[in-house]
């Protein structure tokens, strides 16, 4: 489903990453102490990039405040996705549930045979089954190309930034002013919008068509305008759609591409759907 050019460039993405703050960090280690500050620093980097390459999906979950789904509690979802990733010729990802009411869902992990899928209570219950189906067909999509483990770093690291600013006291918000920038650029460097465009061209091929997941765009936008969403403005890159105001602190971190021009490409797929629309 995605191509080895794509999943080699995210396991690339990640490994410059370990490797720039290593050096970033052990460069300060060698000023500070010399070579054994150096060292220590390198290794507590490596073991928390290992860490967070086996756990990272765990941190995620715990942001967010997910609770694993039980296959009793939704036969049909679970069901639905493990055809999808049967389809996708990947591993069925452990479902979680957020108990919200805002519809969204979620990937997070590192791969294939190591993530989640997380979806929201209110995502199940606005969402027909075609749209669903589409929307979580997208996700897959990121899992099979390794996105997921991108994102799941950048959010990571980049929330880790921004909830560092809080521990300034009274000085919270000029870190803030300070980090927040540093946590987006991060994102923007790690995290194209051409992976959301990828995602929904594999979703509409798995799904075998393209309006599903069109119209639960449509639809995650409208409500996102309805229903005010607060979180960490970092976890952004983790969703179908960016469920976050275009403001303040929020903007800085829009990874997302315009929905019209997702819905526009997605339609494109399949130019002569309106004909036939018309004709039944």
């Amino acid at each position: 489903m995605a191509s080895r050019l794509v999943v080699t460039a995210n396991l690339l993405k990640v490994a410059l990453l370990v490797a720039g703050t290593c050096a970033a960090l052990g460069g300060l280690g060698w000023w500070l102490g010399g070579y054994r500050t150096l060292s220590v620093v390198v290794f507590g980097v490596l073991l928390t990039a290992a860490a967070g390459y086996w756990y990272g999906d765990r941190v995620v979950l715990g942001m967010l405040g997910a609770r694993e789904l039980p296959q009793a509690e939704a036969p049909a979802l679970h069901s639905t996705v493990e055809r999808l990733a049967a389809a996708a010729r990947g591993a069925k990802p452990r479902l979680y549930v957020l108990p919200d009411g805002h519809p969204r869902a979620l990937t997070a992990g590192r791969g294939p045979r190591g993530s989640v899928l997380v979806v929201s209570r209110g995502l199940l219950g606005a969402l027909p089954p075609a749209e669903r189906e589409g929307v979580i067909a997208h996700e897959l999509a990121h899992i099979q190309s390794r996105d997921v483990l991108v994102q799941s770093v950048a959010v990571v690291v980049a929330a880790s930034l921004v909830e560092l600013s809080r521990i300034g006291g009274f000085l919270s918000r000029a870190l803030l002013f300070v980090l927040g920038p540093v946590a987006a650029a991060l994102e923007h460097v790690l995290l194209s919008p051409k992976r959301e465009f990828a995602a929904d061209r594999a979703a509409a091929a798995l799904c075998g068509s393209p309006h599903g997941l069109a119209d639960a765009l449509i639809r995650l936008e409208q409500a996102g305008e309805m229903v005010e969403f607060r979180a960490n403005p970092a976890t952004e890159p983790l969703y179908t759609v960016n469920p976050f105001a275009p403001e303040g602190l929020a903007n800085l971190f829009a990874t997302h591409p315009p929905v019209a021009e997702r819905v526009r490409r997605l339609r494109a797929l399949d130019p002569d759907w309106r004909e036939r629309l018309r004709a039944a």
